[in-house]
């Protein structure tokens, strides 16, 4: 049985406290934060993290917390035995180098609070300092997911900015294309066949060869229509940025 600290009241940790509870393999030992209304939602675990707050012995402590107060917050650990490993995409494993046994849990998915997330299906991207750490980390993984990969900190790293990309960009454009349909008092969800068939794709195939639309055509014409029919200067300039730039990748790339 694996041992476990969960540092952090926010939605990573939320997710980690539900899946590690439904494991045989995983113990919660205690969930410590500083937000004492976001404590209740882990139950009899939750500690008030404050100075001078004991902390629960575990096999391994998580800092699910926010990137900049990871080195702080780590120094509240004393467990010269537990691995204390951060969740941060882009972070180096490096800021908890004052700690013995140390190393990074990185799943790579968009987490909310609202939506329950398969865990089986994300992959865990794991770094540690010694072999004993990294086979104790792969343990843990392994017993919540199907998927674990050994990335190191510069991979990871780039990891994180390809993920920025593909979800967080993609999101603020599904934000635009809601606005443009709630303008014509349209269902966002005309949408959702569409938005669906293009994940299926870029599954399946590189994106590069998926690639369709007006601006892979060179369609300047409907450019011009889209443009006008935009009233924001920003998303004017967004479509014109991105049309130019799928028009250039297809353009430079033709034999």
């Amino acid at each position: 049985m694996i041992t476990t600290t969960i540092i952090g009241t926010g939605n990573i940790a939320r997710h980690l406290y539900r899946v590690f509870s439904q494991s045989d393999e995983i113990t919660v030992s205690q969930v410590a934060g500083r937000n004492s209304a976001a404590l209740k939602y882990f139950g009899e675990t939750a500690t008030l993290l404050e100075n001078g707050t004991a902390l629960v012995k575990s096999d391994i402590y998580f800092l699910a917390i926010s990137d900049d107060h990871i080195f702080e917050v780590s120094e509240l650990v004393n467990d010269s035995k537990g691995v204390v490993v951060h969740t941060s995409g882009s972070v180096p494993m490096q800021v908890l180098s004052n700690h013995t046994n140390y190393g990074v849990f990185y799943p790579l998915q968009t987490f909310s609070k609202q939506r329950s997330i398969n865990f089986k299906e994300v992959p865990i991207c794991i770094e540690a300092n010694t072999e004993k750490n990294r086979s104790l980390l792969s343990q843990l993984a392994m017993s919540v997911s199907d998927q674990h990969y050994y990335i190191d900190s510069e991979q990871r790293k780039s990891i994180h900015l390809a993920a920025v990309f593909a979800n967080n960009f993609t999101n603020h454009l599904y934000h635009i294309a809601h606005s443009i349909c709630a303008e014509q008092q349209v269902p966002f969800s005309i949408l959702s066949p569409l938005i669906l068939e293009t994940a299926a794709k870029v599954s399946e195939a590189a994106p590069y060869e998926m690639q369709t639309g007006p601006a892979k055509r060179g369609d300047l014409k409907t450019q011009e229509r889209h443009l006008s029919l935009l009233e924001g200067q920003l998303e004017k300039d967004i479509y014109t940025l991105l049309s130019n730039a799928i028009t250039k990748t297809h353009q430079n790339n033709q034999p």
